[in-house]
């Protein structure tokens, strides 16, 4: 028997949905996602939430074990490090291709970053100072990277709202991601490299992991 094939906007909406509520903080870490309430409050079928749970789990949002509702990780201090440690080679792979050269989306988020009313939720800013990383490694052109790089992005957006306290205020990071995008424009490759390198040198604390290097 063939089963009919379900709509994978539905899966995908229905994603984004439980996505936003889990980067804005509305879910908080811990909280279980039980399938069947999901099923009801969002009128959709079991095996579509089973599919966007799964969506979320892949992208490191949501962490799912046997015999348990998939939850919200907590996401530590030694996570952001070790998130880092991955992040720097594939965007030093982004500032060797990127040097001399000007992403408008990037320049796009920075603008947004810059503009949010200073009561903006915390969250809005971290979602546009990923937005600006994705958008420059989405100018490189490689589908690949692209796709490594999406799991990092989501999984460090969801630690950067959560531990708040670690990083800068806002004018800060609009200030030190000016000065980023111009280091990369302006070259040359060796200067681009090295500001992306410096850019993400800093780690956040005791719990860094031994083979993070500065």
């Amino acid at each position: 028997m063939t089963l009919p094939l379900r709509p994978v906007s539905t899966v995908g909406a229905l994603a984004d949905a439980l996505r936003s509520r889990v980067l804005s903080g509305e879910i908080k870490p811990g909280t279980p996602l039980p399938e069947q309430e999901i099923a009801a409050s969002y009128q959709v079928a079991r095996p579509t939430v089973r599919e966007a749970l799964a969506i979320l789990v892949h992208e490191g949002l949501l962490r799912r074990e046997r015999n348990r509702s998939a939850y919200v990780p907590e996401v530590t201090i030694s996570d952001l490090n070790d998130l880092m440690y991955v992040r720097r080679p594939l965007e030093d792979l982004m500032a060797q291709a990127m040097a001399g050269r000007r992403a408008p989306q990037a320049e796009a988020a920075l603008h947004r970053m810059a503009a949010l009313p200073a009561d903006a939720p915390w969250s809005e800013t971290v979602a546009e100072h990923m937005a600006l990383h994705e958008a420059l490694i989405e100018a490189v052109g490689s589908p690949r990277l692209e796709r490594l790089y999406g799991v990092l992005a989501a999984e460090t957006r969801l630690g950067l709202v959560r531990l708040r306290e670690v990083y800068q205020d806002r004018d800060v990071l609009v200030r030190e991601h000016r000065e980023l995008l111009d280091a990369i424009a302006d070259g040359p490759e060796d200067a681009a490299r090295a500001a992306v390198a410096a850019h993400l040198s800093h780690s956040w604390g005791p719990e860094d992991p031994a083979h993070t290097h500065h």
